[in-house]
């Protein structure tokens, strides 16, 4: 049976043993946005387990592990489908769809967990044309028929949000879901959108210091994934995202977060209500060893 491996991040809620950083606090130059974009992702997720696509959102992630007591519900999913595709490495071979089938089972996103009930399952990632997620939604399908699991059982508890580049709206806006023919087959509702910022959009996608290497096809199996990285970049990122989890915690932060919920129609759903009451509550740093 192929073993599950998964990249090495630092728990940044409960921090230990990080070692040295860069001198100096990092700017959040991001941070009203990013709050805002958190807020929208929460009040979007149907009450479900918000897996967190790739390193691209990483930062929403740690805002809301900051802002959050209970943070049951937010996973992160380290992977890369970049080169599933790609023309030089050809179609996957049987030992890398073994293994990458056990990394998902391992983070419980078997076709037979996902259609075994629950909440649902909601996929979020910085999205251009949603070709990571029709991707991953190819993967789960091949792999539903493979195990026979019904795909429409795991279909109903998918949900797909994606965080997009803000661009003026009008009624011949582009939308990356109505050109992706994957989307078809899916419920009513699959789908959800938050816009971000152009800047903080490229910023995330494009040139922020990540935690972790990108969990490409060849290394989903390599044991140097498990490794922490103590690179200057590595070091870099670790002092932004430690930042990005304290701000989290802020009273400030967190009203802002709640003030968006508010506006959102699925505050009129208990779940939300929930957590704007817990939003609300007084946080304290955790002790470290």
């Amino acid at each position: 049976m192929t073993e599950p491996n998964r990249p090495h991040r630092w728990d940044l809620v409960r921090p230990d043993q990080l070692g040295s950083l860069p001198a100096g606090a990092p700017v959040l130059w991001f941070l009203d946005e990013l709050t805002a974009c958190a807020a929208k992702v929460l009040a979007r997720s149907e009450d479900g387990d918000l897996y967190f696509v790739g390193r691209s959102a990483d930062s929403v992630y740690d805002l809301l592990s900051g802002a959050l007591t209970d943070r049951s519900r937010l996973r992160l999913l380290p992977l890369s489908l970049g080169m599933v595709d790609h023309s030089l490495l050809g179609p996957m071979r049987p030992g890398e769809t073994a293994q990458l089938r056990a990394n998902l089972a391992d983070a419980g996103l078997s076709p037979a967990a996902i259609a075994d009930g629950g909440p649902p399952v909601v996929l979020t990632d910085l999205v251009s044309s949603g070709g990571t997620f029709g991707c991953l939604a190819r993967i789960l399908r091949q792999w539903a028929d493979d195990d026979g699991v019904a795909w429409p059982e795991v279909r109903r508890r998918l949900r797909f949000l994606g965080i997009t580049l803000r661009r003026a709206t009008s009624p011949k806006t582009w939308r990356w879901h109505q050109h992706a023919d994957w989307t078809a087959g899916l419920p009513a509702g699959a789908i959800h959108n938050v816009s971000l910022d152009a800047n903080v959009w490229s910023y995330f996608g494009n040139w922020q210091p990540k935690l972790t290497r990108s969990f490409t096809r060849v290394r989903w199996g390599a044991e140097d994934a498990r490794a922490p990285q103590h690179d200057d970049k590595a070091r870099e990122a670790l002092a932004e995202a430690l930042a990005v989890v304290a701000a989290g915690r802020t009273a400030e932060v967190r009203d802002r977060m709640v003030r968006e919920i508010v506006k959102e129609p699925a505050i009129a759903q208990p779940w939300l209500r929930a957590l704007v009451t817990e939003l609300k509550l007084p946080r304290t740093r955790p002790r470290t060893a």
